[in-house]
């Protein structure tokens, strides 16, 4: 990996970074603070990658104003206008800004940096390779295989499903930038960070520093190489380079193993180094294979003693898969022969390997002690509410009480109706009776699911006084079903409406 086309680093010297982001606090260089100033279709722009929007809205001389076309949008600035914003000779001191244009009367950033809003309201900053915060790299890693991006989908996707409850320890494996790291450090004593790129450790440390957060456990390696044999955690997380391409061109996207390998080898690794109740979350692409089931697939990947949560959230043909890709590096603007090679060469690999198609998704694993582990995969396309990190830990909780109940424990809890659930009633209009009733979750995973009548009205009245047994008896009364027939097929229905977070176990 050569960094040689890419611009010296900052020093990671606290004291600078402490001065700077003073600085851009009382600057209002905040998520917050752009809004109001770029504008929505602005600001949304800016994730497009086009920059035009926010150029216009950036011509006066406020203080926010130099503080974006510095760092966002990569605009040399005057220094007398810098001067007024910044701590410019503690700036250019610790490598964060640099001379540029005649006799040096102007100001270049060497960095971006991009502020980024937090959970519980913080300013955050993401540090990123030049012309990387905005829309991801729009092309600069074919230049460059060092490159380090900025926060794009992949990296807010992983960060919002990801499970926030207190632990002593927490993994970031190919940490990038430092999001996944810096999200870690709000509710992880100890944060440890991983990446194969030396570059990216320095970023994830300014990303830190920047940020007000405490510093992480920078290790340089692949995977899981730099973690010692009696190393185990509470928490794993890792958005690795999971693109299935031919070779390892982009350091930051390509796994550089043959096919899904390295999506494979994270999550088998990840089981020996969870703490028990521990958690390892992923994003991962997984091939479909020519006579084999996808899910069969997956479902392999899964280390011994581990619950699994996996949802594919996308499934691409081969070919709509390399062309994402390939524009993803700029590919497509360059030599139109090179481009057909490359593609030939992405088709040829997947041809070899009788791969039809590649799935896109999640993989949660939870290390249990059970006698069983349950591993779920499930496709799930539709649109989902995030922050997922409570119904991820909720799933799981709820595999624990249905494990632990069998049929007659079922029938003598007593459960709710979960929040924000609303039930719709499909059939012809001036129909007496619907065809079916639906059950719709308005939260979480959105999720949808066809129940009977008896179902119907045992979740309709769900509410934690009666026990499920008792409701049930009710219900064979008033529509005139015998109760113990009742209670046989019932339980199976509850049961998916409890793993589905339609009814919860209530406390007693």
């Amino acid at each position: 990996m050569s960094n040689a086309t890419l611009s010296p680093l900052p020093s990671a010297d606290h004291e600078v970074a402490a001065r700077l982001r003073e600085a851009l606090l009382a600057a209002s260089f905040t998520a917050d603070g752009l809004l109001d100033l770029l504008g929505a279709p602005a600001y949304a722009a800016l994730a497009r990658s086009e920059t035009v929007p926010a150029l216009r809205a950036t011509r006066g001389d406020t203080p926010l104003e130099t503080l974006v076309r510095l760092f966002l949008l990569q605009q040399p600035v005057p220094y007398a206008r810098v001067e007024g914003v910044l701590p410019v000779h503690a700036c250019v001191a610790g490598g964060w800004l640099t001379r540029v244009g005649d006799a040096g009367g102007d100001l270049a950033a060497t960095v971006d940096v991009r502020p980024y809003g937090g959970p519980d309201g913080e300013d955050w900053f993401i540090v990123s390779d030049l012309g990387c915060a905005v829309g991801g790299a729009g092309g600069i890693g074919s230049r460059d295989e060092g490159v380090v991006l900025g926060v794009g989908g992949a990296s807010t996707t992983l960060a919002g499903i990801t499970v926030r409850t207190p632990v002593a320890s927490a993994l970031d494996l190919g940490t990038g930038s430092g999001i996944q790291a810096l999200h870690a450090s709000r509710h992880a004593t100890r944060v440890t960070a991983t990446d194969l790129n030396p570059r990216a450790l320095h970023i994830t440390a300014l990303t830190l520093a920047l940020s007000g957060a405490p510093a992480a456990d920078l290790r340089e390696g692949s995977l899981f190489e730099p973690v010692r044999d009696d190393e185990s955690y509470d928490l794993i997380v890792s958005n690795p380079p999971f693109v299935i391409s031919p070779g390892a061109r982009l350091t930051y996207r390509d796994g550089g193993m043959g096919g899904d390998d390295l999506c494979r080898s994270l999550v088998q690794g990840a089981g020996e180094r969870l703490n028990e109740g521990g958690f390892a979350q992923f994003l991962a692409n997984w091939q479909h294979v020519e006579g084999e089931d996808w899910q069969d697939r997956i479902r392999s990947w899964v280390p011994r003693g581990c619950d699994a949560w996996i949802v594919q959230r996308e499934v691409q043909d081969v070919t709509q898969y390399a062309e994402l890709w390939l524009r993803d590096a700029g590919d497509h603007r360059g030599d139109p022969a090179e481009y057909q090679a490359r593609y030939d060469a992405w088709l040829d690999e997947f041809e070899a390997r009788k791969v039809k198609a590649v799935g896109f998704g999640w993989i949660t694993l939870r290390r249990t002690s059970a006698a069983e582990p349950v591993i779920t995969v499930e496709e799930w396309p539709h649109p989902v509410e995030q922050p997922l990190g409570d119904t991820v830990r909720a799933h799981f909780e709820r595999l624990d009480y249905l494990r632990a109940h069998d049929d007659a424990a079922l029938l003598a809890g007593h459960f709710r109706l979960a929040g924000e659930i609303v039930q719709e009633q499909v059939g012809l209009p001036g129909a007496e009776d619907p065809e079916h009733v639906v059950l719709r979750q308005h939260r979480g995973m959105r999720r949808a699911t066809k129940v009977d009548t008896v179902g119907a009205g045992f979740a309709g009245v769900c509410d934690g006084t009666l026990s499920a047994g008792r409701i049930l008896d009710a219900i064979a009364q008033l529509v005139g079903e015998d109760p113990v027939l009742l209670r046989d097929r019932t339980p199976a229905q509850i049961r998916l409406l409890v793993e589905q977070g339609f009814l919860e176990p209530a406390p007693r």
